[in-house]
C-alpha cells in the first residue's frame, strides 16, 4: 500500500494539471507560469530521486520500520495540506509545489525502506515473489496515477489530493500498529559531507536538465542558457566531489563498495536505463494519444487526458501479469533469464511502436503495450530481488535507497532527454507545416509566420495539458474571430492539428523510440552479464557469509569426547 500510493502520487497530477490550474485561476502556458508547470510535474520526482538514498541510509542506522512509519505520517499530513490550498494564482501554485515536495519526502521514506523491510522479512526462496509484487505495484502505480488523475479531475481538482488522505491515515495507524523491526539497526555517524554534496549535486543536475527543455534566445531548447550550463557543470562537479569524498569516509552515505558486487552493479545499470526508456515512453504515449490519435477518433481535446489513461491500461495489465509470475519463477531458476528476456521484449515493443502509423489500429497498439508491460514486469521483479539479495543484510536499507535513486533519476532524466529529442525533431519540420497549413485556412501571413516561429515546446505542453493547440496558439492574436466561420471551425476542430503534425511528430517519435530501444538492449546486455543469479533459495549475500559451523555455531555432540547422548 505504501509504494502504491507513493507512486500513484508521482504521476496523478500529470493528467489532472488542467483542472488544477483552472481551480487556482492560473494559465500554466503563459510564459511567466511555465516554471510553475514544470515544478508541478517534476518537483515530486526530483525530490524522491535526491532523497531516497539518504533516507535508506538513515533506515539502516535508526530502523527501517521507524523511517517507513514516519513516511506514512508525513505523506498523510502533506496530502491533507494539498487538498486544503486556500490561495489563488501564483501563491496557490507555490503552496501546491511546496507541499508536493513535502509529500515526496514522505513518499521517499516509504519507497526507500519498503524493499529492505521485505528483504529482511522473507527468506530467499520467497523473496522474488514478495519483491515482485512490491515492485510491480510501484510500476503499476505510476500508470494508474494517470487514470486516477483523469477520473478525479472531472469531479473536483481537490479530489486529486483528497484521495491520498485516507491512504495516508490508514497506512500511518496500520504501520505503527503492525510493523516490527526484523532487521538490526546499525548505529553510525551521519555523513554530512556526502549528504550535502549528493543532495546539492543531484538537485542542480536534475533541475538544469528540466529547464533545458525550455526555449532560450532563438533556440528551441535551453541547453545553451548560461544558467543551465552553470547548473549542469556545478551538478557534475559536486557529484564528482561526492564520489571522491565517499571513498575517504569511514561510514559513507553511498556505499560505493557495493558496486564491486557484479549483480548489484549490473542490476542497477539495467534499472537506470529501463527507467529512462519507460519515463520517455510514458510522456510520448500521452502526447501521441492526446494530441493526435484521440482527436482523430472524435474525442475533444478536453476529454483526451482521461481517455489517454484508459487506453494505456494494457501496459499496466502487462506489469501485473508479468511481475509476480517472473518473481516467483526467479526464486527457483535465477534472475538473469527472466530479467534479460524481459528487456528484449521491451526493446521489441519499442521497435513495434516505431513501425505503427500515427493513426494506428488500436488492437495492434494495445498488444504492443501489453508486451512492453510484460517485459518490464519480467525484468523489474527478478532484478529487484537480485539486487537486494546480493548485498549484506546490514546494507539493505542503503542498497534499497540506491536502487530507488537510479530508478527515480532515470524518470527525471527521461523527461529532459526525450522532450529535447522530440522538440529538436519537431523544430526542423513543424514551423513550415504550421505556416503553410494556417495560411491555407486564410490566416494572415504575418500571423502564420509569428505562430510558426514559436518554440515547439509550447505546442507540446498545450497538447500535454489537453488544450486545443491551435486555439492556444492563435488565441492571443484574436485572429480566429476575424476568419470565416468555416475556416475557424476547421482550425479549432479535432482533425486539423493532428493531420498537420502527423508527419513531423512521427519523425520525432522514431528518434525517441529508437533511443529507448537502444537503451533497452544495452540494459539487456548488462542484465545478461550479472552472473547466474540466485537459485535454490540461496542469495549472494548468504553465499558470501560463512557457514554456521565455520562461524562457531553449536556443533553436534559427536564432535566432543565422551559417550553419545
Amino acid at each position: 500500500m505504501g509504494v502504491l500510493i507513493a507512486t500513484i502520487d508521482s504521476s496523478i497530477v500529470i493528467i489532472s494539471l488542467p483542472a488544477i490550474f483552472r481551480g487556482i485561476g492560473l494559465d500554466p502556458l503563459a510564459p511567466a507560469n511555465i516554471g510553475y508547470l514544470l515544478w508541478m510535474i517534476l518537483g515530486y520526482t526530483l525530490t524522491t530521486a535526491v532523497l531516497v538514498v539518504v533516507l535508506g541510509r538513515l533506515g539502516d542506522m535508526f530502523g527501517r520500520v521507524k523511517m517507513y512509519n514516519l513516511g506514512f505520517m508525513v505523506f498523510a499530513v502533506a496530502s491533507l495540506a494539498l487538498s486544503l490550498d486556500p490561495l489563488r494564482g501564483g501563491v496557490a501554485a507555490l503552496w501546491l509545489i511546496g507541499f508536493r515536495i513535502v509529500q515526496a519526502v514522505g513518499g521517499s521514506m516509504l519507497t526507500a525502506n519498503s524493499a529492505a523491510i521485505l528483504t529482511d522479512a522473507f527468506p530467499a526462496r520467497q523473496r522474488g515473489m514478495a519483491l515482485g509484487i512490491n515492485q510491480i505495484t510501484a510500476l503499476a502505480g505510476m500508470f494508474l496515477g494517470l487514470l486516477a488523475g483523469g477520473v478525479l479531475a472531472t469531479i473536483d481538482w481537490r479530489a486529486v489530493f483528497w484521495v491520498s488522505v485516507p491512504f495516508g491515515v490508514v497506512g500511518t495507524f496500520w504501520s505503527y500498529r503492525s510493523l516490527r523491526e526484523t532487521g538490526t539497526p546499525r548505529p553510525g555517524r551521519i555523513d554530512w559531507i556526502g549528504n550535502l554534496t549528493f543532495t546539492a549535486g543531484a538537485a542542480c543536475l536534475l533541475a538544469s536538465i528540466t529547464y533545458g527543455i525550455q526555449p532560450y534566445g532563438g533556440h528551441s531548447t535551453g541547453w545553451t542558457d548560461p544558467w543551465v550550463v552553470a547548473g549542469l557543470s556545478s551538478g557534475v562537479a559536486l557529484l564528482i566531489t561526492f564520489c571522491i569524498a565517499e571513498t575517504r569516509i569511514a561510514e559513507p552515505m553511498f556505499e560505493l563498495r557495493l558496486f564491486r558486487i557484479r549483480a548489484f552493479a549490473a542490476g542497477n545499470l539495467a534499472a537506470l536505463l529501463i527507467a529512462i526508456a519507460r519515463g520517455g515512453m510514458q510522456f510520448m504515449l500521452i502526447i501521441w494519444l492526446q494530441g493526435i490519435w484521440l482527436p482523430l477518433h472524435g474525442y475533444s481535446f478536453e476529454r483526451t487526458p482521461l481517455w489517454a489513461g484508459i487506453f494505456m491500461l494494457p501496459l499496466t495489465a502487462g506489469f501485473l501479469l508479468g511481475g509476480p509470475i517472473s518473481g516467483y519463477l526467479s526464486d527457483r531458476f535465477g534472475a538473469r533469464l527472466f530479467a534479460t528476456s524481459g528487456l528484449l521484449l521491451v526493446a521489441a515493443s519499442f521497435v513495434g511502436l516505431m513501425l505503427l502509423p500515427v493513426d494506428f489500429p488500436y488492437p495492434a497498439f494495445a498488444t504492443l503495450l501489453l508486451v512492453s508491460g510484460l517485459g518490464q514486469g519480467m525484468f523489474s521483479a527478478p532484478n529487484t530481488s537480485a539486487i537486494m539479495g546480493s548485498v549484506p543484510p546490514e546494507r539493505r536499507g542503503v542498497a534499497s535507497g540506491m536502487r530507488s535513486t537510479f530508478q527515480n533519476s532515470g524518470t527525471a532524466l527521461s523527461i529532459g532527454l526525450f522532450f529535447s529529442l522530440m522538440i529538436i525533431g519537431l523544430a526542423g519540420s513543424l514551423p513550415h507545416a504550421l505556416d503553410s497549413g494556417l495560411q491555407a485556412q486564410q490566416v494572415p501571413a504575418a500571423t502564420a509566420h509569428q505562430v510558426a516561429a514559436l518554440p515547439p515546446v509550447s505546442t507540446l505542453f498545450a497538447t500535454f495539458l489537453g488544450n486545443n493547440p491551435i486555439g492556444h496558439l492563435l488565441g492571443p492574436s484574436g485572429v480566429l474571430t476575424t476568419l470565416p466561420p468555416a475556416n475557424a471551425h476547421t482550425l479549432t476542430g479535432n482533425r486539423f492539428f493532428p493531420e498537420l503534425v502527423s508527419g513531423p511528430f512521427h519523425h520525432g517519435l522514431v528518434t525517441v523510440f529508437s533511443a529507448a530501444a537502444a537503451m533497452s538492449l544495452i540494459g539487456a546486455l548488462a542484465s545478461a552479464l550479472r552472473g547466474s543469479g540466485a537459485k535454490g533459495g540461496q542469495d549472494d549475500a548468504a553465499r558470501q557469509r560463512p557457514a554456521p559451523e565455520a562461524a562457531g555455531a553449536d556443533r553436534p555432540a559427536a564432535a566432543t569426547k565422551g559417550p553419545r547422548p
